[in-house]
């Protein structure tokens, strides 16, 4: 399950909670279009906003309507006891992954994220996926580091954040954090303006913000990129600056749960405090999804 495309859905919620119907939906969707693995509770997903019950309740949806597709849920929390609890509800309700980032609001060291990982992997039953995403954990995984982590029993994957842009410095980055690890391990690329250089320098992976709204769209570029098609996939990919580049400006949160409800697939799907783009990104972003034909 960790490769190909992981699509990354929103969840669906408001200040009064979690939208369950249109989850189901949103969850659907991507079982109907034949993604590789659903990634639920990622921050796509608002994970780190969540309660326990409100995150196992998401878990336990995403696991029921995903049909054959396995689902990986994100169980990372400030605390080494919430996460193993976190854990612990997750593999209860069937999930065949999670993924997990080291948050944190003390900044940590390299020995205390090993020591994370260590005890949570020591106690899974379901593999494991590493979240390398410095943007909003503030911790910076060296190669190194992954390299320790992914000797450690159920270690599956290592989503990183993402890679050059020039093809061979890419392929470069990604030989040089393969050669650290184990060959069962795969590496997953995020920051969806990355996917296809990632994916056509030797990610296995493509953990996708994107992929969870539009997923035939990512599908395109994630298969392209596996048949050796990688010019195809980069042609794909550079029709979309125009959404990476908001991505870049606002944040893919942002972005895409505009989307979702310009395009009527979701309501709201922001925490406060965290506010939606404004009338302004709002209209450029409505230009955009007409131009591309995402429906």
């Amino acid at each position: 399950m960790f490769s190909g495309l992981s699509a990354f859905p929103l969840t669906p919620l408001n200040e009064a909670g979690i939208d369950e119907a249109t989850f189901v939906r949103l969850i659907e969707r991507l079982a109907g279009a034949g993604v590789d693995s659903i990634g639920a509770l990622g921050s796509t997903g608002s994970y780190a906003y969540l309660t326990r019950q409100e995150r196992l309740r998401v878990a336990q949806l995403a696991v029921q309507h995903a049909g054959e597709i396995p689902v990986m849920v994100g169980i990372g929390a400030l605390r080494t006891r919430d996460v193993l609890e976190l854990a612990q509800d997750a593999q209860k309700v069937g999930v065949r992954g999670v993924l997990l980032a080291p948050m944190s609001y003390q900044t940590l060291t390299e020995d205390e994220v090993f020591g994370l990982f260590e005890a949570v992997t020591s106690s899974l039953s379901v593999p494991l996926c590493v979240y390398d995403n410095p943007t909003t954990t503030h911790f910076e995984f060296t190669d190194e580091l992954h390299g320790r982590i992914a000797q450690l029993p159920n270690v599956a994957s290592i989503k990183i954040p993402g890679v050059p842009a020039d093809p061979a410095a890419a392929r470069s980055r990604v030989e040089r954090l393969r050669a650290l690890i184990p060959a069962h391990v795969t590496i997953g690329v995020s920051g969806d303006a990355f996917a296809a250089t990632g994916l056509n320098a030797g990610c296995e992976a493509w953990y996708s913000v994107i992929g969870g709204l539009f997923p035939q769209l990512a599908l395109a570029i994630t298969r392209a990129a596996q048949a050796g098609n990688a010019q195809e996939a980069e042609r794909l990919s550079e029709r979309l600056a125009p959404l990476w580049k908001l991505f870049l400006q606002y944040g893919g949160l942002r972005v895409v749960a505009k989307a979702a409800e310009l395009r009527g697939l979701a309501a709201s799907c922001l925490p406060l405090p965290v506010k939606p783009l404004q009338p302004h990104a709002t209209q450029r972003l409505g230009v955009i999804l007409d131009e591309l034909e995402l429906a």
